[in-house]
């Protein structure tokens, strides 16, 4: 294997992704490359109110404040980590389908989720990490999660 070039990171903010992180540094100074660190913000408004008529904007969340507040959870995240030079990405949509876009757009080699190792194949991965497994163009390292 020649190795990894663009390593794409999954973050989902989770008390557990210290260990994503950690494996996909170990495996960025084992390729002496740099990673890219995404963070997919998943926002649908409460079904229950979807046909209210009455509903105001007192029921609704502002997309641009959700994806303000994660990039700066993302940037905390880096500086954490010492990654502060690492790109920062941030979008808002179902996290298999933008993650697994934004790898194949970016010409990323490999991406890197968490995987929370549950009973039967989609739980054993989770669903996101089984999403980004069968629609990645590249190869996927699913960190399996010690809880």
């Amino acid at each position: 294997m020649s190795g990894y070039n663009n390593i794409l990171v999954a973050i989902d903010f989770s008390e557990t992704t210290g260990q994503v992180i950690e494996r996909a540094m170990e495996i960025s100074s084992r390729y002496d490359t740099n990673l890219t660190l995404m963070h997919v913000v998943e926002y649908s408004p409460p079904m229950e109110f979807a046909g209210d008529l009455g509903m105001t904007s007192d029921w609704t969340i502002d997309e641009n404040d959700l994806i303000k507040g994660s990039k700066k959870s993302l940037q905390k995240f880096a500086e954490k980590y010492k990654l502060s030079s690492s790109p920062q990405i941030v979008h808002l949509g179902t996290p298999k389908y933008e993650i697994t876009q934004y790898a194949e757009e970016g010409s990323y080699d490999l991406i890197i989720v968490g995987s929370h190792g549950r009973h039967g194949l989609g739980r054993l991965l989770g669903s996101t990490a089984d999403g980004i497994l069968h629609h990645a163009h590249c190869d996927v390292l699913a960190v399996r999660i010690k809880e």
